[in-house]
């Protein structure tokens, strides 16, 4: 990717998302392009601000923890403190994610056994009208 500025059309581009995310996002303070009169323009940090802010959320992240994680980088320990968090908070987020899934695989064999089921008895009702026709 180019170290000139991106505009915001360009990064919408780039990113695939709409200039209002990241109005919203820089609303946010997680994104804070240079400003040139009406004109964003994001550099290199911003756009990787941005693809991390992307992650996070698919990643089922709030916007306020994604900031808090994106605001430990400018602590000046070379990112240190920041790849500590988001390694815990992502540790954090897999297992939740990990329980998320084996609920709702549990869910779903239970629903498959119910609809099996429900199946079978609307197969006898069936036979059972069709004998006494």
């Amino acid at each position: 990717m180019t170290e000139d500025p991106m505009t915001i059309r360009e990064m919408c581009e780039a990113y695939d998302v709409t200039p209002r995310t990241l109005r919203f996002y820089e609303a946010k303070e997680l994104l804070a392009p240079i400003r040139d009169g009406q004109r964003r323009l994001y550099t290199r940090r911003e756009r990787a601000r941005l693809k991390l802010i992307l992650r996070g959320r698919r990643f089922g992240f709030s916007l306020e923890e994604i900031r808090q994680l994106l605001d430990l980088y400018d602590i000046g320990d070379k990112g240190e403190a920041q790849l500590r968090a988001v390694y815990e908070a992502a540790s954090a987020r897999h297992a939740d994610m990990v329980a998320q899934r084996d609920e709702l695989t549990e869910a779903i064999a239970d629903l498959e056994d119910q609809l099996a089921w429900g199946q079978s008895v609307l197969e006898r009702v069936n036979q059972s009208d069709k004998a006494a026709e």
